[in-house]
């Protein structure tokens, strides 16, 4: 199925199965019809990088700007200074303006691969970007950082009720709960609100998009610009994705799956969307890539050894986003080099151990630990114990094994079960 510019941006969501529910759902497709739509999704600085579960989001940022809409990447530099509170059973630790700073640097990476930020192609597509909606990057934190409190309750907080503000949902479940939940946490609905009012008084920011956790405060932001300035604005959410066996999009056994390859290899990348569940994947070639739908729905629906290739075609088009046709390339070598020759390929993640360190030899259990196999001593010893480790494709039964110079002449090959592997080496 091909998509037209200026018309299609609401049937791409529902098609592809972004959409949970959007505030005026025949408004906002006029607006779209009509012109340059743009449309703005927040993300606070709490990492250097994003992680797997905000690419649902960058992608309806892409989508937004191929149908011919300007997409707005607001990053939380003020924001960040309180925590989102919505659906956390805690508070969330609060960062320096430095460590912000760092974190919104970093994340930062991440959107050029997918977004146009100027006049041209668009990263990995045909389409081309004029100055109407080339995208802009923009950071809260300029509106924010010099608000006068005083004027700010006066002119901003006399139009929000306390009372509605506790019944949205990602504040009652915390309070239902009899969990903690700081004034400074509370400030954060009506501090995202103001940046919608803020992006559409500065900007002409038509709609809002987010994760179903962020209606109420997406709500709130289209009540506010509506009282303050008396313009039509829109919210639209997607669905919040948990794999068919109920884990969290984003996290895998060994920790987040970020975006940035400094944080996750290209390879793990790909062999983590080469892992996906059965269940899934006809589902995740229509939200994580541009494949056209009939095509995902037909991958999708493989059974047996084919919905093998189908995951693979997932791996190969999210990875070739995210990181490059190149390394996804090299990603899908280094997979059926390690998977169906016994190699050990040139992209798996590697462990360099410095001579001085190595003295007269080092634990098998510490390397596989350090090697991100295992989360700590007891749970190497534990794979070791229930046969799931192999040292160069060969099984490992002993946990007090030691690894010297002698063994590390040529690098080894750590394996736990049949998709996990790292190369251990001697560094230079």
């Amino acid at each position: 199925m091909t998509y037209h510019p200026k018309s299609d941006f609401m049937r791409v969501m529902i098609e592809r199965g972004f959409l949970a529910d959007c505030t005026d759902y025949q408004g906002l497709d006029e607006a779209l019809s009509k012109g340059v739509v743009p449309g703005y999704i927040g993300f606070d600085a709490t990492a250097k990088s994003l992680h797997v579960g905000s690419l649902i989001q960058i992608m309806m940022l892409r989508w937004l700007q191929k149908t011919g809409g300007k997409p707005i990447t607001l990053m939380g530099g003020g924001t960040t200074k309180v925590g989102d509170p919505s659906f956390r059973a805690d508070e969330r630790p609060l960062l320096t303006p430095e460590e912000i700073d760092g974190n919104i640097a970093g994340i930062q990476q991440v959107f050029a691969k997918y977004i146009a930020y100027d006049e041209g192609p668009m990263p990995s597509s045909s389409e081309a970007v004029g100055p109407q909606n080339a995208a802009l990057m923009l950071n809260n934190a300029e509106w924010l950082d010099d608000l006068n409190y005083l004027d700010f309750l006066r002119d901003i907080g006399r139009h929000f009720s306390v009372n509605r503000m506790l019944s949205f949902e990602s504040v009652k479940s915390r309070l239902d709960r009899e969990q903690s939940l700081s004034f400074l946490e509370f400030n954060y609905m009506i501090l995202q609100a103001y940046d919608f009012l803020e992006l559409n008084r500065r900007y002409g920011c038509l709609l809002q998009m987010g994760g179903s956790d962020q209606w109420g405060n997406i709500v709130n932001g289209i009540d506010l610009t509506r009282r303050v300035l008396d313009h039509e604005i829109y919210g639209l959410t997607s669905p919040l994705l948990t794999t068919s066996d109920g884990k969290k999009m984003g996290k895998s056994a060994d920790g987040a799956v970020w975006l940035n390859a400094d944080m996750r290899s290209p390879y793990e990348f790909w062999q983590f969307w080469r892992n996906t569940t059965d269940a899934d994947v006809g589902r995740f070639l229509k939200l994580y890539t541009e494949l056209p739908v009939e095509e995902c729905e037909r991958l999708g629906a493989l059974k047996g050894a084919e919905i093998n290739e189908a995951k693979i075609v997932l791996a190969n088009e999210v990875t070739t986003l995210c990181h490059g046709a190149e390394a996804a390339a090299a990603a899908a070598a280094t997979a059926r080099e390690v998977f169906e020759k016994g190699g050990v390929g040139d992209d798996l993640p590697t462990l360099e151990i410095g001579a001085a360190e190595l003295g007269d030899g080092i634990s098998v259990v510490q390397l596989i630990v350090r090697a991100g196999l295992a989360k700590s001593g007891k749970e190497a010893k534990r794979l070791i114990a229930e046969h799931g480790a192999k040292i160069d494709d060969a099984p490992l039964t002993d946990a007090g094994l030691m690894i010297d110079r002698g063994a590390l002449a040529a690098p080894i090959k750590l394996s736990a079960g049949k998709k996990r592997h790292a190369l251990v080496r001697l560094a230079d």
